[in-house]
């Protein structure tokens, strides 16, 4: 029996392992649509094509399946573009279908004409047109193998006219999902022990390519007697069942982790790409291995790179290594460690005078959260409290957007989380800012009945945005926001909402909204005062925020300044 071109698009995506196709209907995409309809993929009907683009990259993220996307022409398919920018960042499987006006009218300014290539080639792994219906099985193919083994988006460019024709008899193309293991050479091997052979203060920094390694990682910490500093994006790799942790370091980081990194006299870098050079340190023998031969060196200059898997290499290292018996720079580090988590700690309290602290919040969250929850945390100051305050144990996982720093990311990525995993508790933990600007996808949990947990940190501000003015010594400048209530939204939505004002009320509250059975929002009203402090203060931090002080004194602001030191000095 003969197909259409969609259809064999659908047929050759679900073998490939394809379960959901995040998106909005359209004209141009209806013989699309119909296919899925008739396929074993289930379609999920967002409200926004950025949110589904964000869905889509949670869920292919933490599964590593083949997740898909598909929008009309023109806008409908743009719009996907900033959600597809995050998944392709995180080295998520994702195929975008992206419907086109029909091949008569292009080139000739036709409503809705977009040229999607240029757009997406900068945040894909492959993208490339069908321009005939022999050709449907055989780019589709492509695209899903593509976005499978290189990790990233693909997007495959469909005119309406040739999704409707019948597609012609292909050769068999299939999708092929090759898992080869990788290590560096013995020569290589040799150099890298010895240099931590002779390494006296070593430290090792791991990142998210750690995953899957944490046996290995922890043999080759303990021949080393080394602390184990780590990315934000390694937090659920790296940080459980861990003596030799130390912490992260970089601007979301702890003090023992910056000092890890920043005292040791040998660093070796396990799959991570941290971009801030200045938390490097300047005179250590740096050892990098990663998967990707582009990311050697390209941060802060290294002694040796060496391209592997993390647990393949660190098992053929382990036999190489030396025992060491000096612990003190281990020991020294952890201590440090654990002071600074103390420290971290005594902020994760009711405030003063009646306030919630955004830390308070995401401790309690925690504390009744489930051991194997999702986390997603929205860009800016909620990224931070997620990574600071919830505890790694090997079965939870936290998704932040890191690379691309995106806002908005947070609710949309748990629809995504909790579609794959139906069974698992999924929180998003959204900045009052991210959650209004895609709030419209809160009707796609009710319509979908994805029971999500959201919670907003609701300081009526763009934190994260006005610290960094103040830091500027700039006064903070359009950054007020006139929120509403939240919680009575959800409830107008058809969503469980409560709102919470007073820190008497709130552990009761998470665990109501937590146990609630359907998709369920806290709103939280915390102290826009309170600040995200990194490991180290640098003296033009100080002068900046000493600035804004004496320019905020001036505006007639006096009660913000003694507002911000009351809440942040006083202990």
């Amino acid at each position: 029996m003969s197909k259409t071109v969609a259809e064999v698009i659908i047929e050759t995506l679900q073998q490939a392992g394809a379960k959901h196709c995040w998106g909005v209907p359209g004209d141009t995409l209806n013989h699309i649509t119909d296919a899925i309809r008739r396929s074993e993929i289930n379609w999920v009907h967002v409200r926004h094509e950025e949110a589904g683009g964000f869905a889509a990259g949670a869920e292919a993220m933490l599964t590593g399946r083949l997740t898909l996307c598909a929008g009309s022409c023109g806008p409908g398919s743009l719009h996907f573009v900033n959600g597809l920018f995050e998944a392709h960042r995180n080295r998520s499987p994702v195929v975008l279908i992206a419907s086109q006006i029909v091949r008569d009218e292009q080139g000739f300014d036709f409503p809705q004409e977009v040229d999607y290539k240029p757009i997406y080639d900068q945040c894909s792994v492959f993208c490339q047109e069908i321009r005939t219906p022999a050709q449907a099985r055989r780019v589709t193919a492509a695209a899903a193998q593509a976005a499978l083994t290189k990790g990233g988006v693909a997007v495959i460019i469909v005119p309406a006219d040739i999704s409707k024709e019948t597609a012609a008899d292909e050769p068999p193309f299939a999708v092929h999902q090759p898992r080869p293991q990788t290590r560096p050479s013995d020569d290589e091997l040799t150099r890298i022990a010895e240099v931590l052979n002779a390494g006296k203060k070593i430290a090792i920094y791991g990142g998210s390519g750690c995953q899957g390694a944490h046996a290995a990682l922890m043999a080759v910490a303990a021949r080393l007697k080394a602390p184990i500093a780590h990315t934000s994006r390694a937090k659920d790799f790296v940080e459980y069942d861990n003596p030799h942790n130390v912490g992260m370091t970089g601007i979301f980081g702890v003090a023992s982790g910056y000092h890890a990194v920043s005292e040791c006299d040998t660093l070796l870098l396990l799959g991570c790409d941290f971009a801030w050079r200045q938390f490097y340190p300047a005179h250590a023998r740096i050892i990098q291995i990663d998967i990707d031969p582009t990311h050697l060196g390209r941060r802060h200059p290294i002694e040796i790179g060496a391209v592997g898997d993390i647990g393949a290499t660190l098992t053929a290292l382990l036999p190489l290594l030396q025992q060491h018996e000096d612990a003190a720079f281990l020991d020294h580090c952890v201590d440090r460690h654990q002071k600074a988590i103390a420290h971290l700690n005594e902020r994760a309290t009711a405030g003063d005078n009646g306030t919630i602290r955004p830390q308070y919040l995401t401790a309690t969250i925690d504390k009744y959260a489930a051991d194997d929850a999702i986390f997603t945390a929205d860009g800016g100051s909620p990224m931070v409290w997620v990574l600071r305050h919830t505890r790694a144990n090997g079965r939870r996982r936290t998704l932040v957007s890191l690379t691309h720093g995106t806002m908005a990311n947070a609710m949309p990525q748990a629809l995504g989380a909790k579609k794959a995993f139906p069974q698992r508790q999924v929180i998003s933990l959204s900045g009052d800012g991210g959650l209004a600007m895609l709030m419209g996808d809160l009707i796609t949990a009710v319509q979908e009945n994805i029971a999500i947990k959201v919670a907003v940190y609701n300081n009526s501000s763009l934190g994260f945005v006005e610290l960094e003015q103040k830091v500027e010594g700039l006064l903070d400048a359009y950054t007020d926001l006139k929120n509403p209530d939240f919680a009575r939204v959800a409830e107008a939505i058809g969503i469980y909402g409560q709102r919470v004002e007073t820190p008497a009320q709130l552990e009761e509250a998470v665990q109501a909204w937590l146990a609630h059975p359907g998709p369920a929002l806290l709103d939280v009203t915390t102290d826009r005062f309170e600040l995200v402090m990194p490991p180290t203060v640098e003296m033009k931090q100080v002068l900046g925020t000493a600035l804004y002080s004496a320019k905020a004194v001036l505006s007639g602001r006096g009660q913000d300044v003694i507002d911000l030191v009351k809440d942040n000095l006083s202990k």
